[in-house]
């Protein structure tokens, strides 16, 4: 049991824009915590249009082009700097929140809602990658992956690498790039967000049990130099292109492991800097626990420990069964917050939000969701 003395500090990993008063809290080693959450709400899911149209795809496109593309790493990972203290759940293992038990819940209690699926002409998926996009001038960036689904076009991430609640404002110029290289090299092509599926309490008050999002996005292309300018050269469906990771709800932390994977760059709580952003990193096959952080709203996430991830890799994919020859499996969470649980000098944990019916709900919005033919 961790001591009444022991501070723990979770840090929000999410845009700038959502800065949020940083709190250290004492843990608490009674037994309250989680279970008083109680039942997860009916889905509530608020959509929101990015690029609609060709002609909007095609804007963001153009300022996407590969001179920009080269300089992405230099671009600020999405981080606040957001503190809370969790109660006693984080310190003890509490049971947690309890099962859903609206009709959305009773729809999808199976636990696998999209069973993986692989690219067409490959035998190795390649579903993780980086999205890059704009709050006001500034250009920053997040991690992301690709979930199977019937338009096979949607993107999942953190709430906050798409829309910030505090203003009321999605992300601008908002794309998705599976396998980034480190100079703008987009080997799998690049994507333009659609429009985004989110649960309406992350949009209407940034709460932290619902930093999630899932991005309906159009159809590939890359950039071909052709006399002396690029042109856009169509390459079809995300998921064609890459595979998609599969998706599990309800999944009851302390009887699974899952593997975190993203793109850490910010800077640890002693301002040290092990990881650039510039590769895929991996938290790999951990043992997983409810949390809360009452400040930041969060009632009923899901912590991994051990993970040391920074800024950058916000909106990650948590990984059921992966497999790593075919680098596949199915998605059960996103990073969300880094903890610093034992108050020293690099974060130790990292939590998403539980992946219930709710977030179903959320994911077969996007899934439904359907884009124009070609942008090109």
């Amino acid at each position: 049991m961790i001591s009444r003395a022991r501070h723990v500090v979770a840090a929000a990993l999410s845009s700038a824009l959502l800065m949020l008063p940083a709190l250290t809290g004492v843990a608490n080693a009674t037994s309250a915590g989680a279970a008083s959450a109680g039942a997860a709400p009916a889905a509530a899911v608020y959509s929101v249009p990015l690029a609609k149209t060709v002609a909007d795809a095609q804007k963001v496109a153009a300022y996407w082009k590969p001179d920009k593309l080269k300089k992405a790493d230099s671009y600020s990972p999405a981080t606040p700097g957001a503190a809370a203290s969790p109660t006693s759940s984080a310190a003890s293992g509490a049971a947690g929140p309890a099962a859903p038990t609206s009709t959305a819940a009773k729809r999808t209690s199976a636990a696998q809602v999209a069973a993986p699926a692989m690219p067409r002409k490959s035998k190795v998926a390649s579903t993780m990658g980086k999205v890059y996009f704009k709050f006001g001038e500034k250009e920053y960036w997040c991690s992301a992956s690709a979930v199977a689904a019937k338009n096979r076009s949607v993107v999942s991430t953190a709430g906050h690498c798409v829309y910030d609640p505090r203003q009321a404002k999605p992300a601008e110029y908002w794309i998705f790039v599976p396998n980034p290289g480190p100079n703008g090299e987009t080997p799998a092509g690049i994507y333009v967000g659609s429009s985004i599926s989110m649960h309406e309490d992350w949009s209407g008050k940034g709460d932290y049990d619902y930093d999630y999002a899932f991005v309906t996005v159009h159809r590939g292309f890359t950039w071909v130099a052709k006399n002396g300018q690029y042109e856009m050269q169509d390459v079809g469906r995300l998921q064609d292109n890459v595979g998609g990771l599969g998706l599990e709800l309800n999944k009851k932390p302390a009887t699974y492991t899952v593997a975190a994977f993203g793109y850490p760059a910010g800077a640890q709580p002693d301002g040290t800097h092990p990881y650039d952003g510039t590769k895929l990193r991996v938290c790999r096959e951990g043992p997983t626990r409810w949390t809360v952080a009452p400040s930041l709203d969060l009632q009923k996430g899901v912590q991994l420990q051990a993970c040391d991830f920074s800024p950058g890799a916000s909106g990650g994919p948590w990984v059921i069964g992966y497999d790593k020859d075919r680098r596949i499996g199915s998605l059960n969470g996103v990073n969300s917050l880094t903890w610093n649980r034992d108050a020293k000098g690099l974060y130790d944990a990292v939590s998403s939000p539980h992946f219930d019916s709710v977030t179903g709900e959320v994911y077969r919005r996007a899934a439904a969701q359907t884009t124009p033919g070609k942008v090109t």
